[in-house]
């Protein structure tokens, strides 16, 4: 261990140390202030003989000439166990809810070691998160990475709840765990959780991480990496397949943004920093599968879209990188549907890889087709029948108006608490579809219209 008191400069979460020697990057500090008080930090740069530090904290206190900066020689690491499951921390991994710390089996560094990409395996199991539009249209496989976008005032921290508290793996007794990390979320939204967690019974096979929005900025950067370490343990170590949910990525990025900020570094996009792209992959690269493991990393992350738009730098670079999204739709929030998902443009890329015979139905992704289109057309004829009238439409064209409206009310919409299981949500959309001429349906098998459209025609509740 090296210390110094070479402090030359505070700005905001960082301090610049001079004439260090033998400093690594991502080396943990430890801050001893002349009245006794220590702070942790981090290096986060070297440069010829200066190290900028980022403190786990506020800056207040930090007296230049008589403060000593003490380098650890070590990265930053957590205690991970699978006792974690059923407690609730802080963003930086200290017991939240009064229970006792945490007896470690391990310290590991939250950086966690890149996955080789010859040893990942394809992501091809079926995760059932009893939402319809999710498991139908857009449906989640173990291994992926699907984010959710959403915009201010919408209702994602209700799904990502749900989708916590719901998401199984169907057809195996194999263990299932979601860690959930909460990152620069307010207070009531934290009791929003805690108490949902707590009341449903979802805690018991949750380990959940809050960084509230009070809390040090540079904090929003460790939390998702200490979750994620947890995660990687779980999966990797104690077989689990691992549901790892991180609520909101955006106020990650702003953190990163006001960083980057006080090392005075040139700005890229709207001020964000150049490498946001590659920091961004960071995280979500550290969902997959890998080659003789047993557990599984599948990774839900959630972020509202600045202004609604889906070309701001956050959205965008996620888009690249994820395999998808969901997008929640204002519209449909504001004819009180719950939850808002916009199928038309929400994409789940691996999709195919686990749906079908054996691991959904046979039917799953004709259904899932010929609704999207069916809905896609019903939406252009409600701005088509609001210049002409509806009717200027054929009857045809009436009936997949009716399609649109009965799609967003019976299929899209369900409350708060309703777990639809994947044969549920597919007779739903076999009933939705018998709204339409038999000839309509170009994109479902003649032996499945057959076998699913004429019994679910016969209990339809339309």
């Amino acid at each position: 261990m090296k210390e110094y008191k070479t402090i030359n400069q505070i700005a905001g979460p960082l301090v610049f140390v001079e004439g260090i020697s033998g400093v690594s990057y991502g080396e943990i500090v430890e801050i001893i202030l002349p009245f006794g008080e220590r702070k942790k930090g981090q290096v986060l740069d070297i440069s010829e003989s200066v190290a900028v530090v980022q403190i786990f904290g506020t800056t207040s206190g930090i007296n230049i000439s008589q403060t000593s900066v003490k380098f650890l020689g070590d990265t930053m690491r957590v205690s991970v166990s699978d006792d974690m499951l059923g407690r609730i921390f802080t963003g930086m991994g200290e017991p939240k809810d009064r229970g006792p710390k945490i007896i470690p089996e391990e310290k590991l560094d939250i950086n966690g070691l890149p996955i080789n990409p010859y040893s990942r395996e394809c992501p091809a199991d079926f995760i059932q998160t009893g939402i319809s539009t999710i498991d139908a249209m857009n449906t989640l496989v173990r291994g992926q990475k699907l984010p959710i976008f959403s915009a201010s005032g919408l209702p994602h921290n209700q799904l990502a709840a749900q989708i916590a508290r719901q998401a199984k793996v169907r057809g195996t007794e194999e263990e299932f765990a979601v860690v959930f990390a909460a990152v620069g979320i307010t207070h009531e939204e934290a009791s929003f959780f805690m108490r949902n967690f707590e009341r449903t019974g979802a805690l018991e096979k949750s380990a959940v991480f809050l960084n509230l929005a009070n809390d040090p900025s540079v904090e929003r950067l460790i939390t998702p990496r200490i979750a994620l370490t947890v995660a990687e343990y779980l999966a990797f170590e104690h077989d689990m397949h691992v549901l790892a949910i991180i609520t909101d990525m955006t106020n990650y990025a702003e953190s990163l943004r006001e960083i980057a900020a006080a090392r005075q570094e040139v700005p890229g996009r709207r001020g964000y920093p150049g490498y946001m792209y590659t920091d961004l992959a960071t995280i979500y690269e550290r969902a997959g599968r890998v080659r003789g493991r047993k557990g599984t990393v599948t990774q839900l992350s959630i972020l509202t879209m600045p202004g609604d738009d889906k070309t701001h730098p956050i959205p965008d670079l996620t888009g690249y990188i994820t395999e998808g999204q969901i997008v929640l739709g204002r519209d449909l929030y504001r004819k009180n549907i719950y939850p808002p998902v916009d199928v038309l443009p929400s994409l789940s890329r691996l999709m195919n890889l686990g749906i079908g015979k054996q691991k959904t139905r046979e039917d799953h992704k004709g259904v899932s087709d010929q609704m999207y289109a069916a809905y896609a057309t019903g939406r252009d004829l409600r701005s088509l029948s609001a210049v002409v009238g509806e009717e200027a439409l054929t009857d045809t064209d009436r009936k997949y108006l009716r399609f649109a409206d009965e799609f967003e009310n019976k299929f899209v919409r369900q409350s708060l608490y309703e777990d639809r299981n994947i044969e549920q949500t597919l007779d739903l959309g076999w009933n939705l579809l018998s709204l339409l001429p038999e000839e309509e349906l170009k994109r479902v098998k003649s032996e499945h219209i057959e076998k699913y459209l004429k019994k679910n025609a016969s209990v339809r509740t339309c």
